[in-house]
């Protein structure tokens, strides 16, 4: 995502889990590619009792402290590992006592990116994320990157990115952060279009030649712009007519990243996430980023 540094840059989640470890590796690269520094943020929930409601501990006490001192350490350790010896990139860490989702939520104001792991394995569908991912990616203010990978391997990084288009203004914000992704990975980008949203088809009276070559025309409209202003950034058009997180989670199979919009055409301005994206964030076998317009 073009633009100045913010005041946290890439802000990254961590709980000291695999899937976080494998958050703070992809969060470290994508950081490097912007040259902005990585915060390493953990969350240390209050221990609270049932009753009188309220902290059991007005401070962190002593054995959170420790435990959270572990996270941090593994944390850099993996930053380190993943940023080699350049040194160019700037690693912070942070430690709060305060519950994770809205100590995220507030710091993501000041954020390029927020970045947290999956958790959770399943085919379409069943697939649950952890709270503070699936909280994040309804409530977060910037962008948000949800890591799956499969057992800590992240994709190959010469595989092409991928967003959807669907001609919605959130979707014209995912094709502008998949173009910026694609050029600073020096990668292709599948840019998805589903001209339409039912999922049987033809539907009585709809011409099928009639219909794709509005497509073709709507999608070349939409990526028109971006290839100007993005000239090394090869593009491969990709028109499906229905399902498109179908679609979408099967060319995911063949890329690096996923970009989906935080909501889609015809949603409700209330919607804080697209049936799409919801299925795309919970179901993809590698990151997917939701972005906010």
């Amino acid at each position: 995502m073009a633009g100045e540094a913010t005041k946290y840059g890439i802000l990254v989640g961590i709980d000291g889990s695999a899937e976080s470890n494998t958050a703070v590796t992809w969060a470290a690269r994508a950081a490097a590619l912007r040259n902005v520094p990585l915060n390493l943020l953990h969350a240390v929930t209050p221990v609270v009792v049932g009753w009188p409601v309220g902290p059991l501990y007005q401070e962190m006490p002593d054995w959170q402290k420790d435990n959270a001192e572990q996270v941090i350490a593994q944390a850099r350790q993996t930053a380190a590992e993943a940023l080699g010896d350049s040194g160019a990139t700037q690693v912070h860490a942070e430690i709060v006592y305060a519950n994770a989702v809205a100590t995220l939520v507030e710091a993501s104001a000041d954020a390029q990116m927020v970045v947290v792991g999956s958790q959770g394995l399943g085919a379409l569908g069943r697939m649950l994320l952890g709270s503070v991912s699936s909280a994040l990616v309804q409530h977060a203010n910037c962008a948000v990157a949800v890591v799956h990978s499969d057992d800590g391997v992240l994709p190959d990084s010469a595989a092409p990115v991928l967003v959807g288009i669907d001609g919605s203004p959130v979707s014209e914000a995912a094709t502008a952060f998949a173009f910026d992704e694609a050029a600073r990975r020096g990668v292709d980008l599948i840019a998805l279009h589903a001209w339409s949203d039912v999922g049987v088809f033809p539907v009585l009276g709809m011409d099928w030649r009639d219909g794709e070559s509005e497509a073709y025309e709507v999608l070349a409209e939409r990526l028109a712009g971006y290839q100007e202003r993005y000239p090394d950034v090869h593009v491969q058009r990709s028109l499906v007519c229905d399902t498109p997180a179908k679609w979408l989670l099967e060319a995911a199979e063949r890329a690096q990243l996923v970009v989906v919009g935080s909501r889609g055409r015809g949603g409700f301005d209330a919607m804080l996430l697209g049936s799409v994206s919801s299925a795309v964030v919970h179901s993809a076998k590698i990151p997917v980023a939701v972005v906010r317009s």
